[in-house]
């Protein structure tokens, strides 16, 4: 495997990455991890990028999670993966998985630490820590009971139980399920609404929400959030927009 497994595009206002290897099932071994790092270093140094989009190459497998065959000849560690989920999840502009097929392994906790996630009829998802005999890492484990509640996380890590789409909808893992041919579009349509937000606002509400289910909320940042919303430019933009019964033109200032 390569750097070339790991696409990063710009379009306009929306960065995409994409995994590039589905003979491998998107399996990230190092190098396809420090080449996602550098991605979202870039993507975070883009002031222009209001989302991120994450997708996959392939008809089966979004991804299989870190390379096993890394991780046993130690090439890869399990802390480097750790470094890219979480990442990934605090990414400050908002971020779309576009599931176009199963989840594995760590590849179903890159799907959680997106904020929206849109899959296939017919995907699945596993994650077999413990039938291999590995316990998941404490950041994962903290980040399935944060957004999934801690009986799911008992049926996805403890039990390893395997979810098909309409259980992981019922769950809350997936936001939508859409058509395999539909996909794509479906996934634009979100990003080009979540673009045409403000930015600000945005930026603000995702770290705060994230603080306070973290339980480590700054109320003093919050109140600095909030008063920069209140004094931008964006705001006065949008009241001015909903009275001239036109779209907003928002500049992120």
């Amino acid at each position: 495997m390569s750097n070339d497994a790991i696409s990063l595009q710009c379009d306009g206002a929306i960065a995409r990455i994409t995994l590039a290897c589905p003979e491998r099932h998107n399996a990230l071994g190092a190098a396809e991890i420090t080449r996602f790092l550098d991605c979202l270093d870039r993507i975070e140094a883009d002031a222009g990028l209001r989302v991120l989009v994450l997708g996959a190459e392939g008809a089966r497998t979004f991804c299989s999670g870190a390379s096993l065959e890394e991780l046993q000849s130690g090439a890869l560690s399990p802390a480097r993966f750790d470094t890219l989920t979480s990442r990934l999840a605090a990414l400050p502009i908002p971020s779309v998985c576009a599931l176009n097929g199963s989840a594995y392994g760590g590849g179903a906790e890159l799907a959680l630490c997106c904020d929206y996630r849109l899959g296939v009829a017919d995907m699945r998802l596993l994650v077999p820590a413990a039938t291999i005999g590995l316990c998941y890492p404490l950041a994962g484990l903290q980040r399935y009971v944060d957004k999934l509640g801690l009986g799911t996380a008992k049926r996805i890590l403890v039990g390893a139980e395997q979810l098909d789409a309409p259980a992981l909808l019922a769950l809350g893992f997936l936001h939508r399920i859409v058509p395999p041919l539909q996909l794509a579009h479906e996934v634009d349509a979100l990003a080009s609404h979540l673009v045409g937000l403000a930015p600000l606002a945005v930026r603000a509400m995702k770290r705060l929400l994230g603080r306070i289910a973290e339980g480590s909320l700054d109320r003093a940042e919050a109140v600095r959030l909030a008063q920069a919303c209140a004094d931008s430019a964006d705001l006065q933009e949008g009241l001015r927009a909903r009275q001239e019964r036109r779209p907003p033109r928002f500049e992120g200032r």
